[in-house]
Formats: structure tokens, sequence, C-alpha cells
């Protein structure tokens, strides 16, 4: 009987590739990675990981090159950890039988604009939103919305791209970022213009059609949104987890999202929930950790049985709080070292001290996901001991960055 092979079409980031690729292995897989650029992804070789350099943005190539593994291994699943390529895997489970996920609503889900009018049409709470292509559209939109508003590329994740403009002079700083020729776009310059929806952030984390947990996130501060800490299960009223909950399945729905793993983005604000992104993938990491920490179901594993067919298992199995705390730096350079890492794993209840860069690394810091370096998480069961636990970790971290040479030195 030839082994069973699970592809992933590219890696992970901040840990959820590796997080993968060891939930296959524990499920008796073989995984192999198909990537255009292999070597960006270092936990292949400390996993000793199979990886194919192909053009993965090519379908054909893509279909090829798994007709050609499929004569070494049987082909369980196919899947990908990144939402970039999560519809092309849809269309290779399409290709050759497989279970995955409709790759035509991951499409139309990905398109921010396409999204929010669907949401809208169905009657489901989203800001006030426009689109924009040049700068004259951009000011007219947010004149109609009123300042503050956010300004995000159509297509992309994140937070890349996405800033809080306050004033006329921040939205025409944004707005040449983003149409001048220094953001790269996935897509022709879309720009969604959008009212800013104050209130508490919450994610609800869902597998099908249940809702499995509700996070709540804090950010660093305006105007970007870069990762500050997250903590499952957000402590949210009855109430709010109720409206919460219908709210996420009613955009299950309006955008035909019924098989695997979406992540849905709030705001509570005075009118209660609204919708400010709908994510129709896993969440990236460290939200699968937290929500094992929390109530133990295993997200990376159970969307790894669906894509292969077998059943999933929901079930919680405890209860207790899950916190990340996520190593942001405050400035550009070169990151000279990093002290403490070893002593924060070793306080109690510290489950995971993760770094997403080495040292000697260049840090530029964009505004967005890729600004944190590492993550630090900690379970207990209540929320005041975990945030102890998580404090007493962070204060043992420090690290140095020097800066860039100026042009003068």
């Amino acid at each position: 009987m030839p082994k069973k092979a699970l592809i992933l079409v590219e890696g992970g980031m901040m840990g959820l590739g590796q997080l993968f690729v060891q939930a296959a292995k524990r499920l008796g897989l073989h995984p192999i990675v198909l990537s255009a650029d292999p070597p960006q992804y270092h936990y292949l070789a400390t996993e000793n990981i199979e990886a194919v350099r192909v053009d993965t943005a090519n379908l054909d190539a893509l279909v090829r090159e798994c007709s050609r593994i499929g004569a070494t291994y049987e082909i369980a699943g196919i899947t990908s950890a990144r939402e970039k390529f999560y519809a092309t895997a849809g269309k290779l489970c399409q290709h050759f039988g497989l279970p995955g996920p409709n790759p035509a609503s991951i499409e139309g889900c990905c398109d921010k604009f396409n999204q929010r009018q669907l949401l809208a049409e169905a009657g489901l709470p989203v800001p006030v939103y426009r689109m924009a292509t040049n700068a004259t559209e951009v000011e007219s939109a947010a004149a109609e919305i009123g300042l503050p508003v956010i300004l995000k590329p159509a297509v992309g994740a994140g937070s890349s791209g996405v800033r809080l403009c306050r004033d006329a002079e921040e939205l025409a700083e944004h707005t040449i970022y983003l149409l001048g020729g220094t953001y790269k776009w996935q897509t022709s310059p879309r720009i969604l213009v959008e009212e800013f929806a104050r209130g508490t952030y919450f994610v609800a984390d869902i597998m099908g059609n249940k809702v499995i947990e509700i996070g709540a996130g804090k950010f660093g501060p305006p105007p970007h949104f870069v990762y500050d800490e997250y903590t499952y299960p957000a402590p949210l009223s009855d109430d709010q987890r109720t409206r919460i909950t219908d709210v996420s399945l009613s955009c299950l729905r309006a955008l035909d999202l019924n098989w695997g793993p979406t992540n849905i983005e709030f705001r509570w604000t005075e009118r209660g929930p609204v919708v400010i992104e709908v994510n129709p993938r896993l969440a990236g990491s460290p939200d699968p950790q937290l929500i094992q920490l929390a109530c133990g179901v295993d997200l990376v594993m159970e969307h790894i049985k669906l894509v292969i067919g077998d059943e999933c298992d929901l079930r919680k199995r405890h209860s207790q709080t899950a916190t990340a705390r996520f190593l942001v730096p405050d400035r550009d350079g070169t990151l000279d070292r990093i002290d403490g890492a070893d002593q924060a794993a070793d306080v109690p209840g510290v489950a995971e001290v993760t770094w997403y860069v080495k040292t000697k690394a260049p840090i530029v810091r964009r505004g967005d996901y890729l600004d944190c370096i590492g993550h630090i998480i900690a379970a207990s069961p209540t929320p005041a001991q975990t945030s102890a636990i998580l404090q007493r970790a962070v204060d043992s971290i420090t690290w140095s960055i020097t800066p860039f040479p100026t042009i003068d030195e």
C-alpha cells in the first residue's frame, strides 16, 4: 500500500505551517509542501519535511506536480495554511475529487468589497464603506463617511496596508503609500474606505457550522493594527455570546461558507456586534494553540481530518483561560540579542515561547502582523492567574536592536 500524503500548498507563517506538518505526522500522514520558495520556511528542515519547488501561482503546474506525487503516494488530502493559496488548494481538491472548500466562495470572500456587499445585502451589521481606485475617490469617500476612516486594500491579509486615518493629512499620506508604488498589490489597486467601528475586538473561530470559541484581542497604538494580546475565551455575557454566534452563522450563509474553518472578526459597538472581516480559513497562529489550551479542541488536527475525509471531534474537553502576548519592537534596526527566553519558558503556566526571527535579523516595521517578532502563551484556570503568569514571563525577556546606519555614517 502506498503511503498516504498530505499536500500543503505553501507553508505557514508565525508557526502555523509547523503545526500543520506536526499534526499531519500525528495522523500518520506524510506531509509534502509545494512552494515557490521552500527555504523561506525554516521549520521544513527542522521537521525533516519533503518540499517541492513549484510555481504555486500556476494551477496547471500544481496539478502536474500533484499527479507526479500521486504516482508514488496515495494523496489523502490537499490544503493550505495561507489565505492567498487556500482557494487554489480548493481547486486542486475539486480536480482530484478530494474534500475541500468551494474555491469560488473563498475567492469571493477574500475580496473585501465583494464580502461587504454580500453581508450588507443579507442585512448583517457592517461598517459604512466605499470603494476607491484613486486619490480623488478616496478623499470623496472619506468625506461622505466622515473621519476617522480606515483605508485597506480590497484583497490582503494580516492587516497589511491597513491604517486608521484620523485627519486629512493621514488620509493623504496613506493614499500615497497605497497608490504611489510602495505598497505591493496582489491585484489591481482597489481601496476599501470604511467607517472606524469603535469597540472591543472579538473573533469567532468556527469549524463547519459550529462556533468553537470566541476570543478577545487588543492592538498596539494607532494608526496601525498590530497585534498586542489575544485571550480565549473572551469575557462575554451570555447575550453577547449568543449575538456574536448568531451573526457568525448568518455570515456563513450569506457568503456560502459551509465547509471547514472560518474566523470572523467583530467590534462590539453601541449597536452590538459589527462584522469587521470574515476570513474563510483557519485563523493564524497563535489562535489554534490558544483554543486548544482554552477548551481542548485542536483546530489544526480537526481541519486536517476534514481534508482527508475523516470525522471531526469538536467536543470541548476542559475550560481555562489562555492568553498570548505578542512581542513587538519599538524601533527599526538589527536585532542584536534576545535574553531571558529560557527563563520565560520556565515560568509555571507558560505554554509556549516562540520567536519568528533570529538574532542579527533586520527589523523593519510596516504596521502589520510582520512587525511581531514572537509571542508568549500562558494558560491557567482563571483570567487573573493567566495575566499574572504572562506578565512574569514577559518581564523576564529583553532584546536589543541597533538602529540601521544613517547615510552620513
